[in-house]
């Protein structure tokens, strides 16, 4: 039965904070940690997740088969005129290639710093101190955001913006540092739309939730095979509860960032950041 309610706590965890601006990856160090729970196995780390890209599909599955269809598309324009399919009318499948080039700097990072990056997954005061770089991001992309005038559309999306939106998804990769929280305000900082800069966040992060999920199927057939009947009813929580969790935290922060700023995420995040360096540093005592 605990097996069953830590599966719960931890799917909730990941499915609201997945979205959030505020870090799964630094709560699912930092929770654990501070109940003295053992890590998780990497079986349901990859499940979980797998739960979270269940939720962005459905949100947003008729969007991808647009995107999907025209970037598939594109390929034949792009094979008889020569063109750069950066350069296609189509917006769909500009937003396919946009979201292909973005992912390729997480894709990068991941697989040069695996070993440093998994580390710091067993590092509270880490995540705890990167929970601070996500809420002077947040803070400092709310006062650029404003000052810049964040008012163009997805469509108007160039090809300098969605790199440097695919720079900050890499810096992501840190514990405590927020996936969306990052995207979003780097979205927000180039002048992007609020709504524009939150649904290009949950549509680029679809790539790099499949890719770690494929990753992590790969690492887990080679090291726990047979975990699979053991954890099952723990891993069936886990799923359902970020799943369920992720779609209603997707639509939540979409409706909340048309007329709400990020400043409550960025305080949260400080204030997770100094309590947990606070408790961490009394412990030691």
């Amino acid at each position: 039965m605990f097996e069953l309610f830590k599966a719960f706590v931890l799917g909730l965890v990941q499915g609201a904070s997945e979205f959030l601006p505020v870090s799964s990856s630094g709560h699912l160090v930092i929770v654990p940690w501070l109940f003295g729970w053992n890590s998780s196995s990497l079986l349901f780390d990859t499940v979980v997740h797998l739960g979270t890209l269940l939720s962005i599909l459905a949100v947003f599955g008729r969007d991808f088969a647009n995107i999907i269809l025209a970037t598939l598309r594109s390929l034949r324009v792009i094979g008889k005129t020569g063109g750069l399919p950066l350069l296609l009318k189509d917006m769909n499948a500009r937003l396919g290639w946009f979201i292909v080039l973005g992912s390729v700097p997480a894709a990068i990072t991941g697989l040069l710093l695996k070993d440093p990056l998994e580390r710091l997954y067993h590092t509270p005061q880490a995540a705890a101190f990167f929970l601070a770089v996500t809420a002077v991001l947040l803070a400092g992309s709310e006062w650029t955001s404003r000052n810049v005038g964040a008012r163009a559309p997805l469509a108007k999306m160039s090809l300098r913006q969605s790199f440097l939106i695919g720079l900050a998804q890499a810096a992501a990769l840190a514990p405590g540092i927020s996936r969306s929280g990052t995207t979003i305000a780097a979205a927000l900082a180039q002048g992007l739309r609020r709504e524009a800069a939150a649904r290009y966040s949950f549509l680029l992060g679809a790539p790099a939730f499949l890719g770690a999920g494929l990753l992590q199927v790969g690492d887990m057939l080679a090291t726990e095979p047979a975990a699979v009947v053991t954890e099952l009813p723990a891993l069936l929580v886990g799923f359902i509860t970020s799943a369920v969790c992720g779609y209603a935290a997707i639509r939540f922060l979409l409706a909340y960032v048309r007329r709400n700023s990020l400043y409550p995420f960025s305080v949260y995040c400080l204030l997770v950041s100094i309590a947990v360096l606070t408790l961490f540093t009394l412990r030691l005592q």
